[in-house]
Formats: C-alpha cells, structure tokens, sequence
C-alpha cells in the first residue's frame, strides 16, 4: 500500500473513488411510551494508523417510525487497497440539540467495511443490529452508489391540485418524496418536501438539490415521486405517485408540466378511477455548482485578516504558564496556531498582506480598551507582510499593550464585513482567523454579526487555544468553525458550518 510519502501531486493522483452510502432500518426497538422512536444513524470510521474511532457524519432523524429510510447521505472517499471499518449506530433522539450524547436511547449498532457494502450483490448490505443483550435491534440497510462528476445543482418548484382528501376531520397534509431508481429496479430516496398542512392544492416552497442526487448525472434515469398524507404518528397515507426524469423535468425552464398522480391499488379497485390528483411543475431551473478551485482559477483573490485574544485570562506574558509567554526558542500557543493557518491560508492571498488586529486589551497611549486594535500600531495601514510580519507585530504588541478584557468578537468581525461588503463582483473572498482562549462575552451581538455577514464572500475561522471550556450553547460547534455565505457575488457555493 503506498503512503502519503510516495504521493507524487505533480505526476499522479490519489486512488479513490467517492462513494454515496444511503441508509436505511427496518423493525427497531420502540423505546417511546406514547409514540414511535424518533432514529438517527451515526456513522464513525476507524482510523488506519490509531484504530480510534471518529464520528463521520450523521443522518437527519425522523419522527415517529421504526422503518426509517434517510434522505441524508454519507459521501465517502474509497481506497481500493484499504481496508476502511465502519460502525453505525442508531439512537433514539429526544432532543434535537447537536450534543445527542445527553438526549438519545441506544437502538443498536452494525460493524462493516466500506469494502464490503461496495462487494455485496447490487452493492446493497443488510446487517443486523447488536449492542443490546436479550434483545433484537432490528436491521441496517447500507446502499452503495459511485458518484458522477456532475457538479450542477437544480432549484425547483412544485404544486398539486385536487389530490386525495385523506383525514376524516380535515382535508389533507400532503408532502412528496423523490427517489432514483436503480439498475435492479429498486428506488433510493433523494429528497422530501416540506408537509403543507389541511389541504388539497398545496404549493410547496422551491427546493434545490444536486443533479448527481436526483439522477448521478444519467439524464434520463427514472426519477419517482411519491406523493403522501402527512400523519402525526409516522403512518403516513400513501395518496399516488408518477414518474418522469431528469430530462423531462428540465422541460420546465421552458413550459409548465404536469403530472398526474396514480394509486395502483385504486385503480384496480375503481373501475371509473381517473387519478388521485395532479402535480404541475411550475419552475426549473439548473446552475454549475463551483468548488473553491474553481472561484481560485476564475481569480478570486483571498483577502486573509488575523484576530488575536489579548484578554487576561491569557495570563502574565511574562510567566511561563501564560498562552502569550513569549518563549526564547519556541512559540507559544497563539504563535503555533497563527503559523499552521496562516502559512496555508497565505497562498491564496496575492499580496500577502495581513490586516492583524488585536482585541481585549488596554492600549497605550491613554490605555482605553480597544478590541480592534491594529497589531503594528497603524490605524491608516494595519497590514503586515507575510505570516511572519504578523508573528512579529503581535510579539511586540505584548511588550505594549495590557491584557484586560472582556472577549468580544463583534468589532472585528463587523470591521471585516464592512470591507467584505464593498465586494460586488466575486473578485475578492474575506477570511478571518480569530484565535481565543475562552467563551465569547458578547455572545449577542457576535451572533447577530455573523448572521449579518453570512450573505457576503466572507469566512470567520474561530480557533480556541489552551485549556478552557470551549463549549458553546448559544451557536452550536463554533469552535473552529468555518462558515460560508450562500451564492452571492458569484463567491461560493454553500454554505457550511463547523
């Protein structure tokens, strides 16, 4: 097996595949007095070197129902030559925190590689559920699917009219599901809508989806859409379904189409049976989703801006057990973290000019508080060349500056927005690094300044250092975090948290 030493960027390429892992469960426990369980699939993945399992990703829960099928996928690399050990674990979640550990019943586990769900027959894996003694888990169902190379996304829009009334005291709660089809015949589910509730003619709101979920780039894959009355307990009632693909969907930038919706067994039952209803597409629209290279190729340039935590609660600079000591023959905390992101986030800045600021300190000469300080004492020009003019400007802002306090992260994200908003036309992308030793204290107006900035070309990168509780309620999984705005300004695709 090669190592990542023989690795060869320039005249070879890594040997994986992405892979798309669809789960599924049948007959899980019932761990709910009053209703069904509510089940979320964690999937962790073993470490080659240090055999520790790591939590991969995890599946959406679904409300009320012990046969789950789930629309949120697991994209993984495949490595022929590896062996790569997969642990699923199905839970029972009684809270929708992100920090399930507290919230959550055991259902049960499966054990596989990735190896083998790929090698079994239509690369379908059926496993039974263990972990708890005396007691049959049910099963796991692992879908395999290689991934195309379509990278275009679509946004669509759709209502019905005259579906099946299906509550006896109400009309109905309709919502659809889309599934692919599969070369055996069998469906894997890509999306579902949103539940509109009491009606017949519901107009659900636009959707986007990748084109390789819907179809894995075949055009003319048969896409089905089953259309179902929502019901509080899990049972949902079956109302039709219709079929068409992605090609006849793609009809609709152009003229609205309209399908009619179709329940088999009515039909055979009802010989004056028409349909169960109608679902009219009424827009489509297709777009190229772009990658970070691509926006780098275009000639995007990154404008990279440092943050830096000159709080007290850092400690005496001059003490050895202070996150701002400045060491003789080694750098300190701040120092370590600033030179691993920076040195890679440098070589996509053209100019290699950095904005650094420093917050939570008394500075001189009045020794007013400032938390947007500039690092090289230059109001008008606060840019230091290259990551190591930064290392040096903060290293002289300790022999300066008192640490004082409180940490607030609002001023400096908001300086950064400010320019970030100036950008109109995708030339330029925003990141701030900020490096902190301890919980936020404006946590108020931080979180009102990331959702203000999170429609501009900007990244906020939060990197915690030493000790300290790094636990965030407030905005969940902030620490080193990167979060990116929506499409806008032709700068990113999407938008990501933690």
């Amino acid at each position: 097996m090669a190592s990542i030493g023989d690795f060869d960027p320039v005249h070879s390429s890594v040997p994986a595949t992405k892979i798309e892992i669809t789960v599924s469960c049948r007959s899980l426990l019932d761990m709910d007095t009053f209703s069904k369980s509510d089940p979320v699939v964690v999937l962790y993945a073993q470490g080659i070197a240090n055999k520790e399992w790591s939590e991969y990703g995890r599946t959406e829960v679904i409300d009320n129902t012990l046969n789950p099928d789930f629309v949120r996928k697991f994209v993984l690399d495949y490595f022929f030559e590896e062996k790569q050990n997969l642990r699923f674990d199905v839970f029972n979640v009684d809270s929708r925190s992100c920090n399930i550990s507290k919230h959550k019943d055991f259902l049960g586990q499966a054990f596989c590689t990735l190896g083998e769900v790929i090698g079994s027959p239509r690369s379908r894996l059926e496993k039974l559920l263990t972990g708890i003694p005396g007691k049959k888990c049910g099963t796991i169902i692992l879908t395999a699917e290689e991934l195309s190379n379509c990278r275009d996304i679509v946004t669509m829009q759709l209502c019905a009219n005259k579906l099946d009334k299906k509550d006896f005291f109400g009309k109905s709660d309709p919502f659809l599901v889309f599934y692919r089809s599969n070369e055996d015949g069998t469906f894997t589910i890509c999306h579902k809508t949103e539940v509109v509730k009491n009606t017949l003619n519901p107009v659900w709101q636009p959707f986007t989806i990748p084109v390789r979920a819907l179809c894995n780039g075949d055009f003319d894959r048969t896409v089905k859409v089953d259309v179902y009355d929502w019901d509080r307990g899990g049972s949902h009632d079956f109302i039709g379904e219709f079929t068409t693909s992605y090609r006849e969907l793609s009809r609709g930038q152009s003229q609205f189409s309209v399908y009619e919706v179709l329940n088999p067994k009515k039909k055979v039952k009802k010989k004056k049976y028409i349909n169960s209803g109608t679902v009219t597409l009424l827009s489509f629209k297709a777009e190229s989703e772009y990658t970070f290279v691509d926006y780098i190729k275009g000639g995007t340039q990154l404008n990279f801006t440092v943050a830096i935590d000159f709080t007290a609660s850092n400690g005496n600079p001059s003490q050895p057990t202070s996150l701002h000591y400045m060491n003789p023959y080694q750098l300190n905390a701040y120092g370590m973290a600033l030179k691993a992101l920076g040195e890679i986030i440098q070589d996509y800045d053209s100019d290699k000019l950095f904005p650094a600021y420093g917050f939570g300190a008394k500075i001189p000469p009045d020794g007013k508080i400032s938390h947007e300080f500039p690092l090289n004492n230059d109001v008008e020009n606060p840019n230091c060349v290259g990551i190591q003019g930064v290392l040096e400007a903060y290293f002289k802002s300790l022999r300066t500056v008192q640490l004082y306090g409180p940490t607030n992260f609002a001023p400096v994200i908001n300086q950064v927005a400010r320019a970030a908003s100036q950008v109109v036309d995708g030339s330029q992308y925003y990141v701030l690094l900020v490096i902190t030793d301890g919980v936020i204290s404006d946590m108020v107006q931080t979180k009102e300044a990331i959702v203000n900035a999170s429609s501009l070309p900007m990244s906020i990168i939060i990197v915690g250092v030493g000790p300290a509780e790094f636990e965030v309620r407030a905005v969940p999984r902030l620490r080193g975090s990167i979060r990116k705005p929506s499409p806008q300004h032709g700068t990113t695709g999407q938008r990501c948290a933690g």
